[in-house]
């Protein structure tokens, strides 16, 4: 049995390699990849069809391109992570915990209309209006504070920017409450 070191969509993975999770077994049979069940590394896998063509069988574990990806996946998470902490001003950082809080909101009242329903549709709509539309002006104040964008917003101070961020709050949840009903 000739093992080579590609990687190729006719390789066969151990059915009971421990690695071999039900996501990862998952994306190897949608990418076109074969589970066959082997006794010992010495017996070649036993295919359910003689229409395979021959190959050669690998451990999961061996596989050097996953492991280097999640590597990489979590360094650049851990710099992505390392330089918001540290160049990110307090009043950024503020904004981006009511923006997730407000995403939250929005995603837990979509989630509850999928799981239990939308009878009172308008009280539904007018809560999730409300999210996305904080969301929304969120964002906008977020871009309009930002110290690296400055110079597109040379005549509207910080406070210029929030006081607009919460006349436009106002009108939105004036609209929402008329909404419900």
């Amino acid at each position: 049995m000739q093992i080579s070191t590609q990687w190729p969509p006719d390789t066969f993975y151990n059915a009971s390699d421990p690695y071999l999770t039900t996501p990862t077994r998952y994306l190897l049979a949608s990418s076109g990849f074969r589970l066959a069940t082997v006794n010992s590394v010495s017996e070649p896998p036993r295919l359910s069809s003689a229409a395979f063509p021959p190959c050669h069988f690998r451990s999961l574990s061996k596989i050097p391109a996953l492991s280097d990806m999640s590597v990489s996946v979590l360094s650049v998470v851990s710099r992505f992570f390392d330089e918001y902490v540290s160049s990110t001003p307090q009043r950024l950082k503020l904004l981006d915990a009511y923006l997730l809080y407000i995403l939250l909101t929005g995603a837990l009242q979509f989630l509850y209309c999928l799981l239990v329903g939308t009878f009172p549709f308008n009280s539904f709509l007018s809560g999730f209006i409300s999210s996305v539309g904080s969301f929304i002006l969120g964002v906008c104040l977020r871009i309009q504070i930002n110290p690296q964008n400055k110079s597109d917003f040379q005549g509207i101070s910080p406070e210029r920017a929030f006081a607009d961020f919460l006349f436009a709050n106002t009108i939105l949840h004036l609209v929402v409450i008329n909404f419900i009903g």
